[in-house]
């Protein structure tokens, strides 16, 4: 049996449904599903900046294991003392337990809690995909000079999954993490956008299987999301991917680097 086989849909869906989804380590999609990535290599830029950095603080982590790869690119320069954040508990074991061997200290702090740093603790702010960035606390914890430097996911990203689920969407749902507008935020917090820079990002979903395990992942895609409530949606979907191929949508990505004035 194969994925494109049409009587695959109900072991496709029990397997995706089955899979653990803490952390942010995407490899269950290997030959599944595809990404592009954008032009600017988020890790490896990030590796470089803390290997010019004494003290770096990640913003919503994840399970941490971005920051993991960073850290590998900017060894044996890396800084003394780094520090992350998690918001969703399971997370944040996850990135302890990857992060501590490192001599990293992951804290947990929910989504729009204040950061629990002292003002000016870090010459370098990263974060990969933050729910909502809170500019005030980000310009708060840099020193004068200091840098964040971040990558965000933008306006309407993979929204052809999303309103396949949920039919259209209204505008401001469409337009919400504009560039623009963070832009805006940044500068009112007292930062300087020295960089931003935009992509539109090509994905495909080869089976029913990816699709479920995307959804159940990144939870804010389609809120609620369970298989026996999107079933009828989902065998459709499956019985379309068999005939006709990938379902195919696409990623928004943003690259702030923003500095703290000296």
């Amino acid at each position: 049996m194969t994925a494109t086989d049409p009587t695959a849909y109900d072991v496709l869906v029990a397997e995706a449904a089955a899979v653990p989804t803490d952390g942010w380590d995407f490899s269950w999609f290997e030959g599944r599903a595809s990404e592009d990535r954008p032009s600017w290599g988020y890790a490896r830029s990030a590796g470089e900046r803390l290997a010019r950095a004494e003290a770096a603080l990640d913003v919503q982590t994840g399970g941490g294991e971005v920051l993991d790869v960073a850290l590998g690119v900017a060894e044996p320069g890396r800084p003394a003392l780094v520090a992350a954040t998690e918001g969703w508990r399971p997370n944040a074991a996850k990135a302890t337990a990857l992060l501590r061997p490192r001599g990293v200290v992951v804290v947990e702090v929910p989504d729009g809690a204040p950061l629990p740093f002292a003002d000016g603790a870090f010459d370098l702010v990263l974060s990969r995909h933050p729910v909502t960035p809170d500019w005030s606390e980000i310009a708060r914890v840099l020193r004068p000079g200091g840098t964040y430097f971040a990558q965000h996911v933008g306006p309407a990203s993979v929204f052809e999954l999303v309103e396949y689920f949920l039919g259209p969407q209204p505008e401001d749902a469409r337009t919400g993490r504009d560039p623009g507008r963070e832009r805006a935020g940044a500068e009112a917090a007292g930062l300087e956008v020295v960089d931003l820079r935009a992509e539109r990002l090509r994905m495909e979903f080869h089976d029913i299987g990816a699709v479920v395990h995307f959804l159940r992942k990144v939870v804010w895609m389609v809120p609620g999301f369970t298989v026996e409530a999107y079933e009828p949606r989902l065998r459709a979907l499956h019985e379309r991917i068999v005939a006709e191929g990938p379902f195919v949508a696409h990623s928004t990505r943003h690259l702030f680097d923003a500095r703290k004035p000296a």
